[in-house]
């Protein structure tokens, strides 16, 4: 088979693994399974917010393991790196199912899963860019979507197992089953070959930008990397902080059963999924740059209909939703294409997960921010606000790229 054919079995793969490591965004359906666990179980004393750190934590370490193995998926390819981070995730969910402890948590699933999480994620969405030049963009989009979209399959599942038996048995039955899909993965990944592109394909004139296959240090040496960076931070905040506490929040807020939080969550979910790839596609025809100051645009809108909503205001909920999971997918959709489009694509895996620091700053500040917010106040609303501020911020960092970007010419 050549690689023109190759590479979309390649992707099909890339895509599988990224449905298992998805399964991080049902994490607020777990932490509400496993606080009643932890509660009328083991007789503990655990709030919502409690189980937010599992997921910030989870979040954050994610750049360290992208980085450390992007620089080997970039020398050694795709197979070891994956198989190794697929162990280390599906191991960690499966040890989390013995959990008895918010601590013994943290170490299982936020430090254990979260560095195999980073390390197969990051080199599944590299190794999926660097096959396809001529469509970076799209295939950044659907390679993160899968990864968005697991969630919209997910919670209802765990809702059920979780239902039949605990939530202690819903993380070693789902863990298990992730980590023979990842390893399955793992006999068809390989690695891209130097200098690859399709039959037919010319790299298109304004894609050129006098910057091509610097490596991390060169990387970090321009304004532009940290224009970016900050503008991840700012465009990942709002969902990530949403996302960790979103069925908590329909409870709350909205008044909603366990059962239609989880359905929430679902539908932040598919709208998340479907911002990363629309907004892929979108940022091939209109500029990648461009793309990202609409997605600022949207999550202040679907901010504001998170605002004012209140006890029984199911409609402006569920479009407020759905917009912030738009926006924030056209964030982790467009971002992978943005990097190689600036920085090349030889050096794509290292490079990325660095700028993937800028996720996990929002992954960090937002659970924690949201969580302190509810601390206090005992609402959610202020925390919207706040999350306005920095996608106000987003739109003019966009003008400080363009800015910035010019002068480099």
């Amino acid at each position: 088979m050549n690689t023109d054919k190759k590479r979309w079995l390649i992707l099909a793969a890339a895509c599988l693994v990224n449905l298992c490591l998805g399964s991080i965004y049902a994490w607020s359906v777990f932490a509400s399974s496993m606080t009643e666990y932890f509660n009328n179980t083991l007789h503990l004393n655990i709030g919502p917010g409690d189980m937010s750190i599992v997921y910030t934590i989870a979040n954050s370490v994610g750049p360290i393991t992208m980085i450390s193995g992007g620089w080997v998926n970039d020398r050694l390819g795709p197979k070891k790196v994956i198989a190794l981070g697929g162990i280390m995730f599906g191991g960690g969910m499966i040890a989390s199912g013995f959990a008895t402890s918010i601590q013994y948590l943290i170490v299982t699933y936020g430090v254990i899963a979260g560095l195999g999480l980073g390390m197969a994620y990051g080199c599944t969405i590299s190794t999926s860019v660097k096959y396809f030049p001529d469509k970076r963009g799209l295939i950044g989009g659907i390679t993160t979507a899968v990864y968005g979209g697991s969630s919209v399959i997910l919670p209802p599942i765990v809702t059920f197992i979780v239902g039949k038996t605990d939530a202690s048995f819903a993380f070693k039955a789902i863990g298990a089953a992730f980590l023979i899909i990842i390893l399955l993965c793992t006999f068809v990944l390989e690695q891209c070959p130097d200098g690859y592109a399709p039959a037919g394909y010319v790299p298109p004139a304004n894609n050129i930008t006098g910057k091509k296959d610097m490596d991390w240090k060169q990387m970090m040496k321009t304004p532009v990397f940290y224009v970016m960076l900050i503008l991840l931070t700012s465009g990942a905040f709002s969902g990530m902080m949403i996302i960790s506490q979103a069925s908590a929040v329909a409870q709350e807020m909205i008044g909603m059963t366990a059962i239609a939080a989880s359905a929430a969550v679902s539908l932040l979910s598919f709208f998340n999924a479907l911002g990363r790839i629309l907004a892929g596609y979108i940022s091939d025809k209109i500029g990648r740059i461009n793309t990202l100051m609409a997605a600022c645009f949207l999550s202040i809108i679907g901010l504001i209909c998170l605002y004012i909503s209140g006890l029984n205001m199911i409609i402006t909920f569920y479009i407020g939703l759905s917009i912030v999971g738009i926006s924030f997918g056209s964030f982790m959709g467009v971002f992978p294409g943005f990097t190689a489009d600036q920085f090349g694509a030889k050096h794509n895996s290292v490079n990325y997960g660095i700028m993937f620091i800028g996720f996990a700053m929002a992954g960090y500040f937002g659970p924690q921010i949201m969580r302190n917010v509810y601390a206090q106040t005992g609402a959610y609303q202020n925390a919207f606000l706040i999350a306005c501020g920095l996608s106000v911020a987003g739109i003019l960092l966009t003008f400080l790229y363009r800015k910035l970007n010019t002068i480099e010419k």
